[in-house]
């Protein structure tokens, strides 16, 4: 026989709850990436949805906490890609530092957003709006230009506030 079910009341007291019941939604893991005057940052993030097919529509969620959000909010263009589970290292290193690109392949992408090499996809955006949303900003992203890496790769996965693959039933 299972649990009882345990409910609660959202409130500041609650954020970690609250935090944790938001993750039992696994997620596919991104890494955004943007050009500024102080050179190419990028940030990791599990917050990426298709929005529109007409206008081709993306988004994403940066908190207002991080310290990476503003040059994001006064973007004019960025680069979604989708990590496969071959690279973890990247997730966790544009997790905690928006710098550091020497670390991995990548090119002036096709807005002139960073575009990091061998990811399952890339979505080459420009801004399209931004909303105010808590204490997140919703950034919707026009897709300009996709670039689909290998098909039979898997995705990167985030559960429960671990890294893992998907396993296809047998």
């Amino acid at each position: 026989m299972s649990a009882e079910p345990r409910g609660f009341e959202p409130n500041a007291d609650r954020t970690a709850d609250l935090r944790r019941a938001f993750g039992c939604f696994g997620t596919g893991v991104t890494v955004v990436t943007t050009q500024t005057e102080n050179g190419p940052l990028g940030m990791t993030a599990n917050s990426f949805s298709s929005v529109s097919l007409t206008p081709p529509l993306v988004l994403w969620s940066p908190a207002l906490s991080s310290l990476r959000h503003d040059a994001f909010a006064n973007a004019t263009q960025f680069c979604i890609h989708v990590l496969s589970d071959q690279q973890l290292d990247m997730a966790r290193h544009f997790a905690t530092s928006g710098d550091g690109f020497e670390q991995f392949e990548w090119t002036p992408g096709a807005l002139g957003a960073p575009r990091l090499l061998g990811c399952l996809a890339e979505f080459h955006c420009s801004t399209y709006a931004i909303h105010p949303a808590g204490d997140h900003s919703l950034i919707l992203g026009e897709v300009r230009k996709v670039i689909e890496g290998e098909r039979g790769a898997s995705g990167l996965l985030f559960d429960r506030g671990r890294f893992g693959r998907f396993a296809p039933d047998p």
